[in-house]
């Protein structure tokens, strides 16, 4: 059986040389508060990590909601964890500069 989708995340973020922060809850400038999965650090740059541990193909307006969510928070381009992604939801985060994993993508660098 596959290991826990964050469990292997944060093994795969270790393993190139992040710092890894899980169950984090941050405020944007507003004084609204986030929820996030995790928070990667690495250097300078800051990421925030949604995992979606679903059956279900994970669209756009997921990606969109990340992706707005991030830059409310002011942090760099967000990583989204699923099993699979629409077509759309691809496209939108090739633009974006958003990185979409699977748990195959973590699995092959550990």
């Amino acid at each position: 059986m596959r290991k826990p989708l964050k469990e292997l995340a944060a093994r795969y973020f270790r393993r190139l040389g992040y710092t890894v922060e899980t169950d984090v809850e941050l405020g944007d400038s507003v004084g609204k508060t986030h929820k996030l999965d995790m928070v990667v650090k690495k250097g300078g740059e800051v990421r925030p990590v949604w995992i979606k541990d679903w059956k279900r193909t994970i669209g756009v307006n997921i990606i969109i909601g990340v992706d707005t969510e991030a830059e409310e928070l002011g942090l760099g381009p967000p990583v989204v964890i699923g099993t699979r992604f629409s077509d759309r939801a691809r496209s939108y985060a090739n633009r974006r500069g958003i990185t979409l994993l699977t748990p195959l993508d973590l699995e092959e660098l550990l």
